[in-house]
């Protein structure tokens, strides 16, 4: 009797199961974002998921969470129904990053999280302010070098990846220089074109405006390459930095256990977006790259991989020496 029990819960499970994947979405989708409005992640987001809800014939809400280095963002989905209601946009940080600065942070990026689709990725950009003395990455390391601790350089917040951009940026250079953090991507920019810090390591949707407004000068970008978004800056290669690279990427991401079928439908949904040429070109003009992936499975052995790299990045920079322990 108890095994007959066993097998019908089992059957009614996995017909409840196939019941939702069948029925998903009938209702609206809240995609959860760990940073303010108006930076790269955000954009991202707004200009994904508005198409996305199209596709889906279901309109998705984005719900901005900021807070402990995008770690209350995280939590929350970690800790969501797995039914494909409640979403998160992610990144390399869920991979043992966050664990490193906060001791809040106890979801596990492997095992709290379904990874579901690969967005987009961007490089970043190296902005000093308007009447910085150097025009060049060259020049500005001759100066780091020549007044070790001096220069300044902003971030939105200690261990997110405006901190840490800087940070291996100065490491690759052998230059000491000083890290300013702020609550937020806007007062860390703004900082710069007030001319109250030197530079700052930021996302192109952050960073654009102000540069176009004259207030603070855009340098280079953060890769090894140059980006075809922005063919006029010189990359980090050619600044004479051989061994620095450094992008932002952005995903979409269950609780764990999210049913393959729903899985499976939010990731060819949001295949088709990231194909469609109107969204490549919205993308294209924040500043990022509509960056799919063949498959979840795919994205989830890439994404691990290159946490576990980002997590050595966190460990280098020593910015776990000033976290929420």
């Amino acid at each position: 009797m108890k095994l007959k029990k066993a097998l019908l819960a089992g059957v009614a499970a996995l017909a409840c199961t196939a019941a939702l994947a069948q029925n998903y979405p009938n209702r609206a989708i809240t995609l959860i974002v760990g940073f303010p409005p108006g930076g790269g992640a955000d954009a991202v987001a707004r200009i994904v998921s508005e198409k996305l809800g199209r596709v889906l014939n279901q309109s998705i809400v984005v719900d901005n969470r900021p807070g402990a280095g995008t770690t209350i963002a995280s939590d929350m989905v970690a800790r969501a129904a797995a039914d494909g209601y409640t979403l998160l946009l992610g990144s390399a940080n869920l991979y043992g990053s966050d664990q490193l600065l906060y001791k809040s942070a106890r979801y596990d990026g492997v095992k709290s999280f379904t990874p579901v689709a690969r967005w987009a990725k961007s490089p970043m950009l190296l902005a000093v302010k308007k009447d910085f003395p150097e025009k060049s990455v060259k020049g500005l390391i001759e100066l780091a070098r020549k007044e070790p601790g001096r220069l300044t350089y902003s971030s939105s917040g200690t261990g997110v990846v405006t901190h840490l951009a800087g940070a291996s940026f100065a490491h690759a250079a052998g230059v000491n220089m000083l890290h300013v953090p702020f609550k937020g991507g806007a007062p860390s920019i703004q900082a710069v074109g007030a001319g109250d810090v030197d530079m700052t390591f930021g996302t192109p949707p952050s960073v654009l405006p102000m540069a176009q407004g004259g207030k603070l000068r855009l340098v280079a970008v953060t890769t090894a390459e140059r980006s075809p978004l922005f063919p006029d800056l010189p990359s980090m290669k050619e600044s004479g930095i051989d061994d620095y690279d450094f992008s932002i990427w952005f995903g979409l991401y269950g609780p764990a256990n999210l049913p393959a079928d729903v899985t499976k439908k939010l990731f060819e949904a949001s295949a088709q977006v990231l194909n469609d040429p109107e969204v490549k070109a919205r993308l294209e003009k924040q500043g990022n790259v509509a960056w799919p992936i063949a498959s979840p499975a795919e994205f989830s052995s890439w994404a691990v991989e290159d946490g576990r790299q980002y997590k050595a990045i966190t460990e280098r920079s020593g910015a776990a020496a000033g976290a929420d322990k």
